[in-house]
C-alpha cells in the first residue's frame, strides 16, 4: 500500500546525524542526500526527512507526505482524479514523471480535505 513516508525538519544535517545513528541500529545504511531531503531506502519501503518545499518552518504536518504505491501511471492518475473529485486539492507539479538520478518516478500530489499531503507513486524505472 505505501511507497514511502516523509517527515519535515528545520535542520537537515541534525536530522541526518540522528536518523543515521537511530536507523543504523536496525541495519539500515546512512541516508543519501538529495538537495533539501534525505532518504533511507530498503526493500520494504523508504523513509525520508525533508526541509519543507514551501519555505515555511517544518511542523509535524508541514513537510510530511504519505505516499501510496501505484501499480501503473494509469492507477496513479485514477488516484489523483478520485482525490480531486472527492474534495482534495492538486498541489506541486501536475501528475508526471520526475527523475531522481537513475530512478524515474511517476508522481501525483494532493492535499486531502484536512490538508495532509499525500501522493501516488509509480516507479517507472
Amino acid at each position: 500500500m505505501f511507497s514511502h513516508i516523509m517527515i519535515g525538519t528545520n535542520d537537515l544535517e541534525k536530522s541526518k546525524a540522528f536518523y543515521d545513528k537511530l536507523l543504523g541500529t536496525l541495519g539500515i545504511p546512512p541516508a543519501s542526500v538529495d538537495r533539501h531531503r534525505i532518504f533511507y531506502r530498503t526493500k520494504t519501503g523508504t523513509f525520508s526527512v525533508s526541509q519543507p518545499i514551501d519555505g515555511k518552518p517544518a511542523t509535524p504536518a508541514n513537510g510530511g507526505t504519505i505516499g501510496f504505491l501505484a501499480k501503473s501511471q494509469e492507477e496513479a492518475d485514477a488516484f489523483h482524479a478520485a482525490g480531486l473529485a472527492n474534495g482534495a486539492t492538486a498541489i506541486e507539479d501536475p501528475p508526471g514523471v520526475r527523475g531522481m538520478g537513475d530512478v524515474k518516478l511517476y508522481l501525483c500530489y494532493l492535499r486531502d480535505p484536512d490538508g495532509n499531503k499525500i501522493c501516488a507513486l509509480h516507479r517507472v524505472s
